[in-house]
């Protein structure tokens, strides 16, 4: 399964901080499966890190629809569902959207600079993998999300630019889960991505934008690659064979 890179650790975290970022990153990159149940005693072990401060970072998690706490029943990786995906995009393209718009306005010839070297590290490796050369899956998802965040970094606002990543991040997990590379179609939407953001055209930039990020739903839709991931339902009791008579 394709993934991103594990949490960076920081001199500065607090333990709390550390196990957050570390359970955050794994639930990103299905490391820690949709639906998997998180016990806090097996947690423990593996994020060396006490059961309240577990607990703390998992209560984070799940403000943040990551994950699912389930009373005294303890904690769970969200679900993942076609329909849950479908509204983490329409919130993803609100946002983006509104952010393209407003930086395409005020972004200066720095601003152009990063968008089109972020373009350039994304391009190079859609084109290793359309050639079927070897790529790392989690090097294009880091260079998918830093075009974008580029495409939007001269908006000027942080708090934008934070929901925006927490949207983000939610849509990059089912990415992994169950899209990964779309081939020539995202390539060359990304091109026009560029091109729209060096001729300042927003409408052009959000015209593709929406068909990039339904057509990613679509695509999930029409392959069922979320199928393997849906709740098992119970199976039910067989009716009783009538004795003959």
């Amino acid at each position: 399964m394709a993934g991103i890179p594990e949490a960076v650790p920081s001199a500065a975290d607090t333990p709390g901080e550390a196990a957050y970022r570390r359970l955050r990153a794994d639930v990103i990159a299905g490391r820690l499966a949709p639906g998997r149940r998180l016990g806090l005693d097996g947690l423990r072990h593996i994020y060396g890190a006490g059961v309240s401060t577990l607990r703390e970072a998992l209560t984070r998690l799940a403000s943040e629809g990551l994950v699912v706490a389930e009373g005294q029943r303890g904690f769970s990786v969200a679900p993942v569902s076609l329909e849950e995906f479908a509204e983490i995009a329409d919130l993803r393209l609100l946002l983006e959207r509104h952010a393209i718009r407003e930086s395409f306005a005020a972004g200066d010839l720095d601003w152009e600079g990063r968008v089109v070297g972020a373009h350039h590290k994304l391009a190079v490796i859609e084109r290793r993998l359309l050639a079927g050369e070897a790529a790392d899956p989690a090097l294009w998802n880091r260079c998918d999300l830093e075009f974008h965040r580029a495409l939007i970094g001269a908006c000027g606002s942080a708090e934008l630019m934070d929901a925006y990543t927490g949207a983000y991040d939610r849509y990059l997990r089912y990415q992994i889960v169950a899209l990964a590379f779309r081939g020539a179609v995202a390539a060359e939407q990304h091109a026009a991505l560029l091109a729209a953001a060096l001729a300042r055209d927003a409408a052009a930039a959000c015209e593709v934008l929406e068909a990039h990020v339904v057509g990613c739903v679509e695509h999930v839709a029409r392959t069922g690659a979320l199928q393997p991931f849906a709740p098992r339902r119970p199976r039910s009791p067989s009716a009783p064979r009538r004795a003959a008579g």
